[in-house]
């Protein structure tokens, strides 16, 4: 069972959401700039665009390393590394561009607009997921 944290960014604002269970099963395997339908994350109308993620320890994943392994590499410059002088490198670690079992965060960009506003949505499914809670307390 694989838990991710997920953040969507919509139009300059970011909402977090867990995904758990079978819904984050449907994740492994896909890849950085790849689309997925929202009924697929419990966001019915919506699509989303994978725009990168990072690991367990917090490397960042790197759209141009195929693959789910950590890759350690000789930059000169981008992906988090700015030099001050010419012909400075830094060695840095990333993982490659596929989602598996490792990667804790998803960023998510939203493509296409549902009917109702994501806020909402996020609501109902916290409340779905408080009264699942209660429920199993009461039944202990």
């Amino acid at each position: 069972m694989v838990e991710f944290k997920a953040v969507i960014n919509a139009s300059s604002k970011s909402y977090s959401h867990n995904i758990r269970g079978d819904i984050g099963d449907t994740l492994i395997g896909k890849k950085i700039n790849d689309e997925i339908d929202g009924n697929f994350i419990e966001f019915p109308g919506y699509a989303f665009k994978i725009t990168g993620g990072s690991d367990k320890e917090g490397f960042p994943m790197a759209k141009s390393f195929n693959g789910g392994r950590r890759i350690r590499t000789l930059l000169t410059v981008g992906l988090g590394f700015h030099p001050d002088k010419r012909g400075l490198k830094k060695k840095k670690s990333f993982r490659g561009n596929t989602i598996y079992n490792d990667i804790v965060q998803i960023n998510l960009k939203v493509t296409k607009y549902g009917n109702k506003p994501i806020e909402d949505i996020i609501k109902e499914i916290q409340e779905k997921e408080k009264n699942m809670k209660e429920a199993e307390e009461n039944k202990k």
